[in-house]
């Protein structure tokens, strides 16, 4: 990624489940390009590890626990924010848990609540609260963080692929929302396929042959490999930048080219 064209400079962002994997990238190139980045996560001793990365490289950053499925956390998150900051311009809903549950037959209530608690239910309240804070100033730019599971289906993961189809379609309700209202808000949803990241390690390392695995999920992708967490953060810097101001309601794939099959 190209370093100084401060592409976001001056910018205040919010970026959630950004302690580590494809939010600690997403993190750290808006602060690359010049935004300062409020790293949000519910393990705040690794989001102030990631705080301490980018100040030396001389970006600027503060740590914020959260916890996404807490509303009144976000009340306080984004209150202490305007206190401090006066305004939010960027909103990156990147928190999120994996999949495992299983079919429709294997999987649980309890299961299926945690999952949606998290992927769907704390992108509905990041919006919530990020539409409350950026039409207060004028606008912002809303990135919720799906999956190309919430576009194509997974047998063995069904409560993931609803989570993740949640957050599609409440990405273009969101869009729409803010653009009759007139608040220059603009809200977009990013769909990776899997990526190399601690998340994907973990399910790899579970698998029963785990060197088979990690072979087919590179092998899924057209382009042979699996996606990089910096190829993911690109996609978010275009929507976070100016340079996408006419784009609101799309979904932004960065799959390899597995959908395209």
């Amino acid at each position: 990624m190209a370093a100084g064209q401060n592409r976001v400079a001056g910018k205040i962002a919010l970026v959630t489940g950004a302690a580590s994997g494809i939010g600690r990238a997403i993190a750290q190139a808006l602060a690359e390009q010049g935004a300062t980045v409020l790293v949000a996560d519910i393990d705040e001793n690794t989001a102030l590890a990631v705080v301490a990365e980018i100040t030396e490289a001389g970006g600027s950053a503060e740590a914020v626990a959260l916890d996404v499925t807490d509303e009144d956390q976000w009340v306080a998150a984004i209150d202490g924010l305007l206190e401090r900051h006066h305004r939010l311009d960027i909103l990156v809903n990147n928190a999120g848990i994996g999949g495992g549950d299983g079919s429709i037959e294997d999987l649980t209530v309890e299961s299926w609540r945690r999952i949606q608690g998290v992927n769907a239910e704390g992108v509905m309240l990041g919006c919530k609260h990020g539409v409350r804070a950026m039409k207060q100033t004028g606008g912002g730019s809303i990135i919720n963080m799906s999956s190309i599971a919430g576009i194509v289906g997974a047998p063995q993961l069904a409560a993931y692929c609803a989570s993740k189809g949640a957050v599609r379609m409440l990405t273009k309700s969101v869009a729409l929302h803010c653009a009759r209202k007139g608040y220059g808000i603009r809200c977009n949803s990013v769909h990776p396929s899997y990526t190399d990241t601690p998340m994907v390690d973990r399910m790899v390392a579970a698998h029963r042959d785990p060197e088979r695995m990690r072979a087919a999920l590179q092998s899924a992708s057209p382009l042979g490999r699996m996606g990089a967490p910096a190829d993911v953060a690109g996609a978010v810097l275009y929507l976070a930048s100016d340079d996408s101001t006419f784009v609101t309601g799309i979904e932004l794939v960065v799959d390899g080219g597995v959908t395209a099959t």
